[in-house]
């Protein structure tokens, strides 16, 4: 299991928080994602054998918002 935490910009409301909460643990392999409002974050646990980290970045991308890299 890995664990990584991700900035994401452009998120304004709880709303925001669920849209990226849910396109995380929508993928297979995802085990936990704890997003963060105030500190605009992600912190992502997930099984590096069914998901990438790649995956899970297009995932929050394909949500519209955007990861700081």
């Amino acid at each position: 299991m890995e664990q990584t935490s991700l900035k994401i910009e452009g998120m304004g409301c709880g709303g925001c928080v669920s849209s990226v909460q849910n396109a995380l643990t929508e993928l297979s392999g995802v085990i936990s994602a704890d997003v963060d409002l105030d500190s605009a974050t992600a912190k992502i646990n997930y099984d590096i054998a069914n998901v990438s980290l790649s995956e899970c970045i297009a995932a929050i991308e394909n949500a519209g918002y955007t990861v700081q890299k």
